[in-house]
């Protein structure tokens, strides 16, 4: 039986060896362990370390990086499960029960998208947004890469 590419081989079907990694398979991360550095700053998969920037597509130059970020996130406000389910069971016994459908809660819901250009290459992520002030939050690790860049 050939080993070249018959039905019985494994290697040939994909063109690399069998202990190949390759696209959609888990990788070791390529951050600090592979320039044996602390980062300085971690934006989604964005990470500074030293002078360059690390993201899955590969390393960039500090020097010189373009950083912005959008804010698409909103606030929503809904009524709770709970205040429903209140104001139902005291419906049946007296019209006060309608009162707990003026309870009112507030959801962020949404990503922040932070985009980095360096060196010919551009790159963006999502942060999600938790709170309100997660866009602050991005911005202020945002204007601390501006530093670092320039």
């Amino acid at each position: 039986m050939s080993t070249s590419g018959g039905r019985g081989s494994r290697a040939g079907c994909r063109g690399r060896g069998a202990g190949a990694p390759g696209y959609g398979y888990p990788q070791a991360p390529q951050h600090a362990a592979a320039f044996g550095a602390v980062p300085v700053l971690s934006l989604g998969d964005i990470t500074v370390v030293g002078d360059q920037i690390l993201t899955p597509a590969g390393p960039m130059p500090l020097k010189g990086a373009v950083w912005n970020a959008m804010d698409m996130s909103r606030v929503e406000e809904v009524i709770p499960t709970v205040a429903i389910v209140l104001a139902v069971v005291f419906a049946l016994f007296c019209l006060l029960g309608l009162l707990f459908l003026l309870m009112k809660e507030k959801r962020t819901t949404g990503y922040v998208q932070v985009t980095v250009s360096s060196g010919g290459r551009h790159h963006s992520t999502f942060v999600p947004a938790t709170t309100p002030d997660t866009f602050f939050w991005v911005m202020g690790q945002l204007n601390y890469a501006r530093t670092l860049s320039a």
